[in-house]
């Protein structure tokens, strides 16, 4: 009989061979340690929970990516980092947004660990140039109940996000949760939004809930307070959604 360990080896190649290669942009924990990040990166960290975060979106090493809401640039410094120099990410925000996030993301675009980013200076929703496309994920992070009061067509956006993604790829979304019912009236006054009408709006695009995660729920939360005097933990829900292949 012939022995079956030269099958069972070249078996073994084979999947060595399809699996993806590890790199430093799939250490999510040696990302979030990197000694040349903020202190004031690491206070937030203890609130966001970057590292399950991180590992919940997959982004990887390459990847092209796009952060909507980029605001002073936290969560686009973390993408940066784990798309690493093949990869790119595009930092999304509006002309009209805060002075003083826009002096931040200023600052932090100088550091070396943004070198893979692009400023985009656009509308919520017109967010990419016509010729950006096919991109790997798009991140919208504490900032989508924000469009709820500004002057955005959240339909077109939506779509437009859609639009701007590989099939197969990836939209996910963490944001702050309002009282069943609410709807996006709390947007301006407790900077929350309902869950369900918010992966409604999303679903309406042609998007497919993939996954949520509740690393960061708080169900102690009585969700009526704004998210900057609530005297609980802010309850936060996180959603991944996929554009069908």
């Amino acid at each position: 009989m012939r022995s079956a360990i030269p099958f069972v080896l070249a078996a073994v190649a084979a999947l060595l061979a399809a699996a993806p290669a590890l790199s430093f942009a799939q250490d999510y924990a040696a990302i979030v340690a990197a000694p040349d990040r903020s202190d004031a990166d690491r206070q937030t960290d203890r609130r966001r929970d970057p590292e399950k975060l991180l590992a919940f979106t997959g982004v990887r090493e390459g990847m092209h990516v796009l952060d909507m809401g980029a605001g002073g640039g936290y969560s686009t410094e973390l993408m940066a980092r784990a798309a690493g120099e093949g990869g790119r990410v595009y930092a999304q925000d509006a002309a009209e947004g805060s002075a003083r996030a826009k002096e931040r993301f200023e600052a932090r675009i100088k550091m070396p660990a943004m070198k893979n980013v692009v400023a985009l200076t656009r509308d919520f929703d017109d967010p990419l140039p016509a010729e950006v496309s096919d991109l790997d994920l798009i991140t919208f992070f504490f900032f989508y109940h924000d469009t709820t009061y500004m002057a955005v067509d959240r339909a077109a956006m939506n779509k437009k996000l859609f639009a701007a993604l590989k099939p197969g790829a990836f939209l996910v979304i963490a944001d702050h949760s309002a009282k069943p019912g609410a709807g996006t009236s709390v947007g301006k006054t407790l900077h929350r939004i309902e869950e369900s009408v918010l992966r409604g709006e999303i679903e309406a695009a042609g998007f497919k809930l993939a996954a949520e995660a509740d690393f960061l729920r708080h169900p102690e939360d009585p969700r009526d307070e704004p998210i900057f005097r609530s005297k609980t933990p802010v309850d936060e829900f996180v959603l991944k959604f996929q554009k069908p292949r």
